[in-house]
């Protein structure tokens, strides 16, 4: 079987589903919500929380940069509230350390190659490569002189594109994501199956990184062979935000990993078997003619 390491973690075919839940922004830069999403994410048995970094001035384009933008915290221009959404290196710390007392994982999806070199201080368990920068190279690239674990997401991108991105990054250290780039996405673009598709055409682990509404997809990925999950989690679906609609409250998230675990159980080593439990049901009702 097929497996890589995160962390302390071996995630495979043959391992338990590593469970992300992706933050991402949905802190909308408040530490004390941060901490406390973390706190949750813990709580439901999750296997790390994710983040998102960006270096405003690299990843907003020119033309954006003073469209302004109605925020919480009132109109300002969006490359002004791409930095109010950021954490510096005090707050990363704090975050690091808050996972470290909860025995977590975290780690995060860089969005430009300065975004890299600020995460690499903190000795992430991986990188997760937004379905954004499937094509940018010098990302690719950069990330793989790390000699981290790598997580590919897929969202928006042709075979073309994802065989170029995994030629670019190896395979050494890969796990891919399906996904689809739809905020939330329905049900009929969810195309589960592709990842047997991926899991053939590729041999690393595959998992899953889900933008739908509800639970039941996610779990049936599991099913399916997704060897690691991912959805965004929230506070509260209502929250100001881009990806709150599309994201899992805290009774949510708990409820997932319940149901991510009870399929695992169910799933079996598709050897057959007659169980124990069955042999006085076989007793009583087989006819041997």
């Amino acid at each position: 079987m097929t497996t890589r390491s995160i962390g302390d973690r071996t995630v495979g075919s043959d391992q338990p589903c590593y469970v992300i839940a992706e933050i991402g922004i949905n802190h909308n830069g408040d530490l004390d919500v941060a901490r406390q999403l973390i706190d949750v994410a813990a709580d439901a048995g999750c296997d790390a929380v994710k983040f998102q970094k960006r270096t405003p001035e690299l990843c907003v384009p020119p033309d954006q940069r003073d469209v302004l933008r109605e925020t919480p915290w009132g109109t300002m221009t969006y490359l002004e509230y791409r930095y109010r959404v950021e954490f510096d290196h005090e707050a990363y710390q704090e975050i690091d350390d808050h996972c470290r007392a909860q025995g977590i994982d975290w780690f995060a999806s860089p969005w430009d190659e300065d975004a890299v070199e600020f995460l690499e201080a903190f000795n992430p368990v991986a990188y997760k490569v937004a379905s954004a920068s499937v094509t940018d190279v010098s990302m690719l690239d950069r990330l793989t002189s790390t000699g981290r674990t790598v997580i590919l997401s897929t969202g928006m991108s042709t075979l073309d594109e994802i065989d170029a991105a995994v030629e670019r990054l190896g395979r050494d250290q890969l796990l891919i994501a399906h996904a689809t780039s739809a905020y939330p996405c329905a049900l009929e673009e969810l195309n589960l199956r592709m990842i047997g598709t991926l899991a053939e055409r590729y041999g690393v682990p595959i998992g899953y990184s889900g933008h739908e509404t509800g639970l039941p997809p996610t779990v049936a990925a599991v099913a399916l062979g997704a060897t690691f999950v991912e959805r965004h989690i929230t506070l509260d679906r209502a929250m100001w935000g881009s990806d709150h609609a599309a994201s899992v409250e805290p009774d949510g998230f708990r409820r997932l990993v319940r149901h991510v675990r009870a399929v695992e159980s169910a799933l079996g080593d598709g050897v057959k078997q007659v169980y124990e439990s069955e042999l006085p049901i076989r007793a009583k009702l087989r006819r041997n003619l």
